[in-house]
């Protein structure tokens, strides 16, 4: 006589809202393959400015250079931002992007979760912010220059130093999950 196969309960409501809301976390895809084309309209905008850094490099004095090589270094840092957010994100939050042992997988993407992708984001805001900071010090010999402004940048700057400051020693205080 062989044993009756064991019963499956059936799902109940609580079961059935749960693997909704576990399948819930692909509505992020389109966000992140939108980012990926705001990425390309970044690489375009790029190769504008490199263009015309080329294309007007004798007419160009060492202030109007250091201005577009300064875009151009901010245009590459939010692109990494946007990276970090895509594959950062989609890691944390939908699938995992499964790199093992791939000679190109980022160093930080084996240890992302939210806190560390926070972290990263504001150190990355707070290079941004630096960039524009930069521009901003750089044309105050201009006629258009005005103190209330370049106060505000430096204003919104520290508190982006703050902001990631508090984010980091956040991290640093919560109990880390055990390696798998």
């Amino acid at each position: 006589m062989t044993p009756a196969p064991p019963v499956k309960p059936s799902p109940t409501m609580g079961h059935r809202i749960g693997a909704l809301m576990f399948v819930s976390r692909w509505l992020q895809l389109p966000l992140y393959l939108g980012l990926i084309v705001a990425q390309m309209v970044y690489v375009w905008i790029f190769l504008k400015e490199l263009a015309h850094l080329v294309g007007d490099i004798d007419s160009l004095d060492e202030t109007r250079t250091m201005l577009i090589v300064l875009g151009l270094v901010d245009v590459v840092m939010v692109a990494n931002l946007l990276l970090m957010v895509i594959v950062g994100g989609y890691e944390t939050f939908v699938a995992r992007v499964n790199l093992k042992n791939h000679p190109d997988e980022p160093e930080w993407l084996s240890h992302v979760n939210a806190n560390v992708l926070k972290v990263k984001l504001a150190t990355a805001i707070i290079g941004i912010s630096s960039i524009h900071l930069l521009k901003s010090f750089i044309e105050i010999t201009g006629a258009n220059w005005r103190w209330e402004q370049t106060m505000w940048q430096v204003i919104v700057h520290l508190a982006f130093i703050v902001s990631a400051i508090a984010l980091a020693l956040i991290d640093r205080l919560l109990p880390k999950a055990p390696d798998h």
